[in-house]
């Protein structure tokens, strides 16, 4: 049995214009299956990586992308009963959020909690889930440090910014310079990443003890420059540089993030590198994300969003991917009807 439904396509590989809205068809779920009612879905860097086919290990177009979502349970397939129908879950998907609705292995979902604002709940499944593994089991930034992020302003650059701040650390970092005010605000002392005076900065500081870059290619060696000599480390985490630049063409990140563990590598250096990846197959990942829900339930941190795109606009999403402000930016799938 299948349902109509409107979702996301990429049809094939390409700038902002390979992308759309179709209608379509979604298969009742398989045995230990969960048909998920999507009410938001991320959307980040790795939804404009995938559209030009150059985000690491990425299936190949035709696919439909949205990275991670929110909603509730519509049908349990044979063999699935940890989740009742209407109950609230989340879930890392890497593939297919952009649908009405959405048929994720039951395995794979976390409860959402009861009252939480969810805009910010599905920021947390992949942005700050990411920003929380980088911070507290990566680098394991500790009070006193100096921390420095690339893209401040960004959804995992501010979730960065916000953990890091909670453990006393000391943060620097890079954002556009109409945003540097409002960094100001937050304790950051914020530089602009094209004028490179960033580096000599942090060198005449003494560098950082970590370093979170999300561009990859040269800025990991320009990175690299500011750290600690006595000791800290690089994170990467992403290969946005080309696309942020405008470049027509995308490289390959895979001898950029090669050459990064390698400096790692260096016998007696005092200097290391790791590059960041989330799995919903890793044993951290469920923990860590029920941490941030925690915290979000405390008011321990709150998520900003910059822009709240629909359904229908995710190709007009795709053709203005610099929006204004700070924080995350999410898709509104469908109305929730128990709201």
């Amino acid at each position: 049995m299948t349902t109509a439904i409107r979702k996301a396509l990429i049809p094939s590989h390409g700038d902002a214009s390979h992308i759309e809205i179709i209608d379509a068809t979604i298969e009742a779920p398989a045995a230990h299956e969960v048909q998920v009612k999507v009410i938001y879905a991320g959307m980040g860097g790795a939804d404009f990586l995938m559209r030009e086919g150059t985000y690491p290990q990425q299936k190949r177009a035709p696919l439909t992308p949205g990275y991670n979502l929110v909603g509730r349970v519509h049908v349990n397939g044979p063999g699935s009963h940890k989740f009742q129908v209407g109950d609230m879950v989340a879930c890392l998907t890497k593939y297919d959020a952009d649908a009405e609705l959405c048929n994720c292995a039951e395995e794979y979902l976390v409860p959402v909690p009861k009252g939480v604002d969810l805009k910010q709940a599905v920021s947390l499944v992949l942005d700050w889930v990411t920003a929380y593994g980088m911070v507290y089991r990566t680098a394991q930034v500790t009070k006193g440090q100096k921390v420095f992020i690339h893209g401040l302003s960004g959804s995992v650059g501010y979730a960065l910014l916000t953990l890091c701040k909670l453990e006393g650390a000391e943060i620097y970092g890079t954002a556009s310079p109409s945003k540097h005010d409002h960094l100001r605000k937050d304790g950051v002392t914020p530089f602009s990443y094209r004028d490179k005076n960033w580096i000599e900065a942090m060198k005449d500081v003494g560098g950082a003890e970590a370093v979170f870059d999300p561009l990859g290619y040269e800025s990991w060696d320009e990175s690299w420059q500011i750290i600690n000599p006595k000791g800290g480390r690089l994170v990467g985490y992403g290969g946005n540089q080309d696309v942020l630049n405008g470049e027509s063409e995308t490289r390959s990140q895979i001898p950029s993030i090669a050459k990064l563990l390698a400096r790692g590598m260096v016998p007696f250096c005092p200097k290391a590198t790791s590059f960041f990846y989330i799995d919903k197959d890793q044993k951290t990942y469920k923990p860590e994300l029920q941490a941030l829900f925690d915290m979000l339930v405390a008011g321990k941190i709150q998520v900003p969003i910059k822009k709240v795109w629909t359904l229908e606009q995710i190709p007009e999403a795709h053709q203005n991917r610099n929006q204004p402000g700070i924080g995350s930016i999410v898709v509104k799938i469908n109305d929730d009807p128990e709201a």
